[in-house]
């Protein structure tokens, strides 16, 4: 079995366990995420890619609001397959069946998004080729929406380890070429009732952070 393969297992044995709304992950409204691809971006035109975005209600909630590109990066197919049946128009959403250490990404977009992703990246090198996928992956001028487990958040997740960022490790765990535009940390209240501690940061592709309005 490749590496991809037991990632996708994985997450599929997850889902199909749990089910996509009582994994811990799960949020019944993304508040906090859609407040900051808004600050990143309030043109309805901008497009929008959810990394590992799987079952998240993200997708549909910015299709509600009038983006109109929003594209999805998942390794599970049952999270994806989850997140369509939610929605009165799947097509409205492209639909990315990938793992993302392994992805090529064919265009560019002006948000990323990644909620709970990047702190499984626990291996230097994957960590490499995440920040060389978001540099290939994020238009010039693009915005980089990144959430983790907090300093005091838990140390591992669904069976795998983790690592924990304050927002200003995050914000520099991602290198150069990028300018902080707002950090800040969240609580959020897992489905089984506990509160795990978030921190995210949003960081501006091109260096130069927009004038605050």
């Amino acid at each position: 079995m490749t590496n991809m393969e037991a990632r996708a297992a994985h997450w599929n044995e997850r889902y199909r366990s749990v089910g996509a709304e009582h994994v811990s992950w799960f949020e019944p409204e993304p508040n906090q995420s859609l407040a900051l691809v808004q600050l990143a971006a309030a043109d309805h035109d901008a497009s929008v890619i959810d990394i590992g975005g799987g079952a998240s209600l993200l997708a549909g909630c910015l299709v509600e609001r009038g983006y109109t590109d929003v594209s999805v990066l998942d390794v599970s197919t049952e999270a994806l397959d989850a997140a369509k049946a939610r929605l009165p128009k799947p097509e409205a959403v492209t639909w990315i069946h990938a793992d993302l250490l392994e992805w090529t990404p064919n265009r560019r977009w002006q948000i990323w998004h990644d909620r709970a992703v990047f702190h499984f990246l626990t291996d230097e090198r994957d960590r490499a080729t995440y920040r060389s996928l978001l540099r290939r992956a994020i238009e010039p001028g693009g915005a980089a929406i990144i959430a983790t487990f907090g300093q005091d958040g838990p140390t591992s997740c669904s069976g795998l380890p983790v690592a924990r960022y304050s927002p200003e490790a995050l914000g520099a765990e991602l290198g150069p070429g990028f300018a902080m535009i707002r950090s800040g940390g969240y609580d959020h209240h897992t489905p089984a009732g506990v509160t795990q501690k978030f921190s995210w940061v949003v960081l501006r592709a091109d260096g130069k952070a927009p004038t605050p309005k």
